[in-house]
């Protein structure tokens, strides 16, 4: 995972021998099918000598050449655990249902055994190093050039700006986006950073969809106009270019993670970047102060160029003593989870950051997780990081920092999707980059703490369904669902195969909204069947000033037939325009029927009548879909 991977090699092997792609047929949770319990252990465990007598503390030994390789931890299980393996300066790749995959020298693997975990190592399945398929990443010049695109095509509101140079000097780049984009307005900024790691090479994709995203949809989707008009925008692509130049080669790739930077009396190149932040250095075993170790913390707290560039850059935006930028996501490969501050401890509160901060963190990165179907999770929950830009950002700067571990959820195809993924893995996060910008003007809104002081939010409108209250199914008389369809009523409880589907409580009083209320002979009878089904509001005329917040109990439940084609939506219709505010799409696995709370901005849509429209989709065909929405709520903040 970005705040754990690792791997390299000497300088002269990894200029001669590519890494090759380690292929580990598992999800995250669950790890190989096949490992036998009688499996011969490394041979480079601890011999019986070392049994015979006290083994020295690994960080003492001198280097043997690096000689880094991925092996399987079978034991470790709790955070604690998983931290003591990281602490022998391995980095974690992969967390499962009965260890890790790590990549590790062979000191840091004699280290781990003696821990008393069984290690063995993790055998590639092909030898294949950069198979067809990735024409579609974009390496630096390339990212460059499409940088120098969007600000072409989109001068009015995007900027390019050099923020400094990487440690062989290529430039560090920042991409502005604004509706005034030269200009100082004191509006809330967003900051979104990208390949900390060199060989997570999805995450300057992330970076290129996110620049198009903002520019080639502004003036035609009215939630990003809104947001393009009200925020600024910082997109830094790629935070380690040397490292991300050096991993590709003509023939593959290197498997390379940290930055180029040479070590004094080492052999050993290169620091890892996200061990490198000035907030709690070094403090607490979550980095190694091995140059040969994939968690390399350098020298000292922003030794390593790019971390100062990037810090420089972030203590810039603190203007008439106010930092402007409020909030943040890092993006990293892989695992699928949303990290949140600190990585540095395992209690949930610690100086500056007290129980209503982590409310806030976590309220936000639930509802952020449930539009990309990531898990949500304090950092330290996987195990001890220190020296983090999630932490320093909030430590020292007070900003809403989030690391997003992008696609996939294990080993294969671990840091190298192929490019076919692109597409479907970028935009899949666009909703919680969506989410986070809404909330940027004040992250406390989401669970209804004002920034500012001022007056208790005021109710708008407000709906438990107890009550016939003027929605309308099918509306716009385009639905073309054949069953399931919305309507008011006592719902009845529906399950498959232990997987709770229709929920037959609801969250306050008896009734709710319900994709058909009855449960039918079977599970399946009642579903939703044959596309999509509607059910919209009375009219509600919004207040022309304050902060609108919309609010809404929800869920959506579906079988492993369904796919990211089946949704769960909430949109706005003002006048002849729809556009959703909230989403979660069906995917290849069980999701269980959960009551979820969603938030959404409204805001951008004050002084107009809107109605708000509830869709439920089987749009794949056959799959076993169910939803549910109570207590729904508009209130105005002063």
């Amino acid at each position: 995972m970005g705040d754990a991977p690792p791997q390299g090699g000497s300088e002269l092997d990894a200029a001669s021998v590519p890494i090759e792609r380690l292929e580990l047929p598992v999800r995250r949770h669950s790890l190989v099918a096949g490992l036998a319990a009688g499996a011969l252990l490394v041979s480079l465990l601890a011999t019986a000598a070392d049994a015979q007598q006290p083994s020295p503390d690994p960080a003492s030994q001198p280097e043997q050449g690096l000689d880094y390789q991925q092996y399987t931890v079978v034991g470790p299980q709790t955070r604690e655990q998983r931290t003591e393996v990281a602490r022998t300066g391995a980095a974690i790749d992969e967390e499962n249902e009965t260890g890790l995959v790590v990549t590790a020298t062979k000191r840091e693997a004699r280290a781990i055994a003696r821990l008393g975990y069984q290690v063995e190592p993790f055998s590639p399945v092909t030898t294949e190093v950069l198979p067809p398929g990735f024409a579609g990443y974009h390496d630096f010049a390339e990212m460059n050039a499409v940088v120098n695109q969007v600000v072409a095509d989109h001068p009015a509101i995007a900027q390019k700006r050099v923020i400094g140079q990487s440690f062989q000097g290529r430039d560090i780049v920042a991409v502005r986006i604004s509706d005034n984009v030269a200009t100082e307005e004191g509006e809330p900024e967003v900051l979104f950073t990208h390949s900390q790691h060199a060989r997570e090479i999805l995450t300057v994709e992330m970076a290129i969809h996110l620049m198009n995203l903002f520019t080639d949809n502004y003036g035609s989707d009215a939630h990003i106009t809104q947001l393009v008009n009200s925020r600024v925008i910082w997109i830094l692509p790629n935070l380690n270019p040397d490292g991300t130049e050096f991993d590709k080669t003509s023939t593959g790739f290197r498997s390379w993670r940290k930055n180029r930077q040479p070590n004094s009396g080492s052999s050993a190149v290169g620091t890892d970047l996200n061990r490198n932040w000035a907030y709690n250095w070094g403090c607490c075993g979550g980095s190694s102060t091995s140059p040969s170790s994939e968690t390399y913390r350098g020298a000292g707290p922003e030794s390593a160029p790019e971390v100062r560039v990037v810090s420089d850059f972030v203590r810039s935006r603190v203007i008439g003593g106010q930092q402007r930028i409020t909030a943040n996501i890092d993006f990293h490969t892989f695992g699928q989870l949303i990290l949140w501050p600190y990585g540095y401890t395992f209690s949930d509160t610690a100086p500056g950051l007290d129980a209503t901060d982590r409310q806030a963190f976590a309220t936000l990165g639930q509802q952020m997780a449930q539009t990309n179907g990531y898990t949500p999770e304090q950092a330290s929950d996987l195990y001890i990081t220190d020296g983090t830009i999630d932490d320093w950002l909030w430590g020292v700067q007070r900003i809403f920092s989030y690391t997003f571990e992008m696609f996939p959820t294990s080993s294969s195809p671990g840091f190298y999707p192929g490019d076919q993924f692109i597409t479907q893995e970028t935009t899949r996060n666009t909703n919680a980059v969506l989410l986070l910008l809404d909330y940027a003007d004040c992250i406390y809104r989401i669970i209804n703490v004002s920034c500012g002081g001022g007056n208790p939010p005021t109710t708008v409108f407000s709906d438990n369904f107890e009550a016939a209250n003027g929605w309308t199914t099918n509306a716009s008389g385009t639905d073309t669902a054949t069953t399931g369809l919305w309507q008011r009523g006592d719902p009845a409880a529906t399950s498959s195969g232990g997987t709770a589907l229709q929920l037959g409580t609801t969250t306050s009083g008896t009734n709710d909204l319900v994709t058909a209320a009855a449960a039918g002979a079977s599970a399946g009878e009642g579903d939703v069947d044959g596309g999509v089904t509607s059910i919209r509001s009375p009219a509600i005329t919004l207040p022309t000033t304050g902060t609108l917040s919309l609010s809404t109990q929800w869920y959506l439940a579906h079988l492993n037939n369904a796919t990211n084609a089946d949704f769960f939506r909430v949109s706005v219709v003002s006048g002849t325009t729809t556009t959703t505010v909230f989403q979660q799409l069906g995917a290849a696995s069980n999701r269980a029927g959960a009551w979820g709370t969603a938030n959404a901005n409204l805001t951008p849509f004050a002084g107009q009548t809107i109605r708000i429209l509830i869709e439920a989709a089987d749009a794949a065909g056959g799959s076993l879909v169910e939803a549910g929405v109570d207590d729904l709520k508009i209130t105005q903040q002063t």
